[in-house]
């Protein structure tokens, strides 16, 4: 049987089964182009390009492999930030458990709500930076979710957001299977910061689109659920225009398997977009960025940096490529992508790639894998810092360029400590 013909008979197996939500004729025309698309690729395999390192079988089975929610007795993430709370259970829309969803310089729906409306704005945008971000690179299970996703957040900033915005993802049913679709339009001089966590379901397929337009900023946070067993495939689509802002981090503990995938294009010059990772895996635990850079204006920086700490047969990944288009002149884009194995036994597969069409430009990247600096150990050891504690703090001061990427002091200040809880459990 070819490569095709089993991708095509396993798409229609999971396709078959599947029905798009009811909703307005817009959204409903689009839901179903993103199902032909979903046909029309197939599903991912191993031999995929970028899926040749991750294993894509339990994001796309029918049935979904079980995962316990699990209680780790600690205060959720971000509860000390004043945010307007959005909470989802399972991939359900808790309105007792949600704030009120309104806000100055905002407004805040449920995709469920607009998927019902007639005329929104939201038919421009939804869909459409995800449609755009399959080519050179196809990505199927973004498509999957544009046409099965029945929830989420549309969100449009109209200026400064004073209080950041917060998804809060709950996760109760052992079986929970969720996807869900935000969409943001930040308008011309508006700003906005998104913080998202929590583990969200058994398997979490999610897509977020951010279209931000002239002299715009989007800052986003975002901690990954604990939940040992739970497995996901998130995806972000963002667009730039001229002089605007992105950055995003994300932090992730646990998970036996999850793909986080970023496509960004910065289409307005003088653009900045920062994208940024740490994760700290033990055991049975596979992680894959895979981050797709467009430069298509003049004199746009683009930063990708990723690091990640592995041990116990801990897998990492990341795959990370900046394409610089012709008119593309002055472009600085940096991209660095390092691992720190704890043992022998865990792994890093990297595959880091420029492409550049463009003659003035200062682009670079790098990727390394390395053990403990035995010299540093020593030192410390030397000093009377016990091995445990030594090791540990090497490992925060390894982790540190990435968590640096989050402008806002205090949500870095907080990452850093959920980071240090880890370890010191670990530590025992």
């Amino acid at each position: 049987m070819s490569l095709l013909q089993a991708k095509q008979e396993a798409t229609s197996a999971l396709l078959d089964g599947v029905s798009i939500a009811d909703g307005a004729s817009w959204i409903t025309a689009l839901r179903q182009d993103a199902l032909a698309r979903v046909r029309s690729m197939g599903l991912p395999s191993r031999r995929d390009e970028y899926w040749k390192y991750t294993r894509p079988e339990t994001l796309t089975q029918q049935e979904v492999p079980a995962a316990a929610a699990f209680n780790h007795g600690e205060a959720p993430v971000f509860d000390e930030v004043d945010r307007l709370k959005v909470v989802f259970v399972d991939g359900v829309f808790d309105a007792a458990a949600s704030d009120d969803l309104s806000g100055e310089a905002m407004r805040i729906e449920r995709l469920a709500d607009v998927a019902e409306a007639d005329i929104h704005w939201a038919k421009d945008l939804y869909g459409a930076l995800e449609a755009k971000g399959q080519s050179p690179v196809e990505r199927p299970l973004a498509a999957f979710n544009t046409a099965l996703a029945s929830d989420g957040v549309v969100i449009r900033v109209t200026g400064q957001v004073a209080r950041p915005v917060s998804l809060i993802y709950k996760h109760v049913d052992s079986a929970s299977d969720a996807v869900l679709h935000h969409v943001i339009k930040v308008e011309e001089g508006g700003a906005l910061t998104l913080l998202e966590n929590g583990p969200a379901a058994a398997r979490f397929n999610e897509v977020l689109e951010v279209d931000i337009a002239d002299g715009a900023a989007f800052h986003h946070v975002r901690a990954q659920g604990r939940d040992h067993e739970r497995r996901a495939a998130t995806h972000m689509f963002a667009r730039l225009g001229a002089e605007s802002t992105f950055k995003s981090f994300t932090l992730t503990v646990n998970g036996v398997l999850t793909r986080n995938e970023c496509v960004i294009e910065l289409t307005g010059d003088d653009a900045v977009a920062h994208v940024a990772g740490a994760c700290v895996g033990d055991g049975d635990f596979h992680h894959d960025d895979t981050v797709f850079v467009t430069h298509d204006a003049v004199n746009c920086e683009s930063r990708q940096v990723y690091k990640k700490v592995l041990r116990n047969g801990a897998t990492g990944v990341f795959q990370g490529k900046i394409l610089v288009k012709p008119d593309a002149q002055k472009t600085d884009g940096y991209q660095i992508s390092q691992s720190l194995l704890l043992d022998d036994d865990s792994q890093f597969l990297a595959k880091p790639e420029l492409e550049i069409y463009a003659d003035d430009v200062a682009c670079s990247h790098g990727s390394t894998t390395g053990a403990i600096d035995e010299d540093m150990l020593f030192y410390l050891r030397a000093r009377g810092v016990p091995a445990p504690i030594a090791t540990d703090l090497l490992t925060l001061a390894f982790l540190a360029e990435a968590v640096d990427e989050i402008e806002d002091e205090g949500l870095a200040g907080i990452i850093l400590a959920r980071l240090e809880g880890w370890l010191e459990r670990r530590r025992g």
